[in-house]
């Protein structure tokens, strides 16, 4: 089977930033996933599950309520492992061109006095929350992209490099 784009990340040097995992070309549109990665894969503790629910909520409320960029959200949503999460957005655009975007909608946390969303009618988990923890998570995110405004790695993925056989397999290290 061949491996899937987001496993050609080299998890092992990526640091927390703003990157574009995939462009799928839909006929004249294009929809962009970027990974906003919040922590380092493997080095660094995850994000709390409920710190994760509850920022899952603050910035997808966000991001469909900002004016400018409402009609591009798709999707906003953790990713697996805990490290950072995913959005979803029409178009094709630099993750260099998310830094304002993305930067508001953390900076916003500190502001949130409830958490939206969290009643049995509006989520399947609504007592899995933690908005002290979350605003947490926000400001150091917050505090890491302005320190790390002009570094390069905070929007361009490092890739793995994988040999490849005779043939065309891709071979992995032990």
């Amino acid at each position: 089977m061949k491996l899937i784009q987001s496993f050609s990340v080299d998890h092992t040097r990526i640091v927390p930033g703003i990157f574009t995992s995939r462009v799928d070309h839909l006929g004249k549109n294009s929809v962009t996933t970027y990974d906003i990665r919040l922590k380092r894969p493997n080095r660094e503790p995850v994000i709390d599950v409920l710190a994760m629910h509850s920022l899952e909520h603050i910035i997808a409320t966000y991001l469909r309520n900002d004016p400018d960029w409402k009609e591009e959200v798709i999707y906003w949503g953790p990713m697996g492992c805990l490290t950072g999460f995913y959005l979803i957005l029409k178009g094709d655009r630099s993750s260099n061109e998310l830094y304002d975007l993305i930067l508001k909608a953390f900076s916003s946390v500190k502001n949130v006095k409830e958490v939206p969303g969290t009643t049995p009618q509006n989520c399947g988990n609504y007592r899995m929350h933690n908005l002290e923890m979350a605003k947490w998570y926000a400001d150091e995110f917050v505090t890491y992209l302005k320190s790390n405004a002009d570094n390069a790695d905070i929007f361009q993925y490092p890739k793995a490099e994988r040999l490849v056989t005779k043939d065309g397999q891709d071979f992995y290290d032990s």
